[in-house]
């Protein structure tokens, strides 16, 4: 039945007499409410940081190690010169070979745990929008970092055994678990990744007795098509004829999304799930004992003939009262704490709209065991003692 003017009045009196008890409920279920929109922002935000690096790459095509998902997925590595075979493919606008390297660096004291792209200069891979500084120039001792990890521009970190200058800052450019990225040339990464220490260098070249690998490797080849070829028959054509794996943007998206970040994703909803579980669950409590609490004062609004719809709306209103105050709270509490989160929290209008309608449905459904409760109280007992 409608809920009229009269049952909202209703509803407002008797909040107005219990203030101080609905205000403190409200608080403390904005909080829960709170932390159900913080962990879908959380999951946005893991999804667009793990896709971030993916696309600022600008590659329509990421050519990997034969029967691999790419660097990000699984190890995959490729000789150096690879590259220039695949830029040789028709079709091909530009081609860059790429390494990824998770370091740590010291840095004022601290230790920071970074995600190192090593990538030729002018080439698919390299840093892109810088929005402080410039790009690396020169092919040694030069990089670009993004502002998350806490460098200032002209500040020299150290890198293994050599050091850097930071010439330039990004923006929002974040590995999928988080660690900010330095972009170094691919010689300098290189360097980095096989470069040993005195001792370990004469220790290996004893075992090998002096034999040395190659350390021309990457880890992906990017590569960007003319106008008008087809990406997907270009990365076909790759793994048909030059025995690589050859996955295009929207591939190699999908792997990140639905399996590096695929056990987050569950995890997340498991517990936004459980939390909303347990916001049905205590609205529903409080409800059924400020039901309870006015047992008197339903049976006398029976008593005087007052209509089972109009003690249905009270109940039902302040329901939607609590959630809708609760919900608004825990938005606004989010949205000005959201920028001290460790992991980015992205909060859109329409997931914000969507739990706001699923709290609604859950006030609903919590009020079930008030109503239930409210139409079973007898009016004869608001004439007892």
């Amino acid at each position: 039945m409608p809920v009229t003017g009269r049952d909202v009045n209703l509803a407002l009196k008797d909040i107005r007499h219990n203030l101080g008890r609905f205000l403190l409920t409200c608080l403390g279920l904005s909080l829960l409410l709170g932390i159900v929109l913080a962990m879908v922002g959380i999951y946005r935000g893991l999804i667009l940081e793990s896709l971030g690096l993916v696309r600022a790459a600008g590659a329509q095509v990421w050519v990997v190690e034969g029967d691999t998902r790419g660097p990000f997925a699984e190890a995959s590595r490729l000789p150096g010169d690879m590259r220039r075979v695949v830029a040789a493919q028709w079709g091909v606008a530009a081609a860059g070979g790429v390494s990824y390297q998770n370091v740590e660096a010291q840095h004022r004291g601290r230790t920071r745990r970074l995600l190192v792209v090593g990538a030729q200069i002018a080439r698919p891979g390299e840093a892109p929008l810088v929005v402080e500084g410039r790009p690396i120039q020169r092919s040694r001792y030069e990089a670009v970092s993004d502002r998350a990890a806490g460098f200032a521009l002209g500040e020299q970190i150290k890198l293994g055994r050599d050091t850097f200058t930071v010439v330039g800052l990004t923006e929002g450019l974040v590995a999928s678990g988080g660690d900010p990225v330095l972009f170094i040339t691919l010689r300098d990464a290189q360097k980095l990744q096989f470069d040993l220490t005195p001792a370990a260098a004469r220790r290996e070249a004893a075992r090998t007795s002096g034999a040395a690998g190659t350390t021309d490797t990457v880890n992906a080849i990017l590569v960007q098509l003319l106008p008008g070829v087809d990406a997907k028959r270009f990365a076909q054509d790759i793994a048909r004829w030059k025995h690589l794996a050859a996955l295009t943007q929207d591939e190699q998206e999908t792997v990140l999304a639905r399996s590096v970040i695929d056990r987050a994703r569950r995890q997340i909803g498991l517990f936004t799930s459980l939390l909303l579980t347990v916001s049905t669950v205590i609205i529903g409590l409080i409800i059924y004992t400020m039901t309870i609490d006015k047992k008197k004062s339903i049976a006398t609004l029976k008593l005087i003939g007052a209509p089972d719809r109009r003690i249905v709306g009270l109940i039902v209103q302040q329901a939607l009262a609590m959630g809708t105050i609760s919900f608004v709270a825990g938005a606004a509490l989010i949205n000005a704490g959201q920028g001290y989160f460790p992991r980015r929290v992205v909060l859109e209008p329409a997931d914000a709209a969507t739990l706001f309608g699923v709290v609604l449905v859950v006030c609903l459904l919590a009020s079930a065991l008030g109503v239930r409760t409210a139409l079973k109280i007898d009016p004869a007992s608001a004439l007892a003692g």
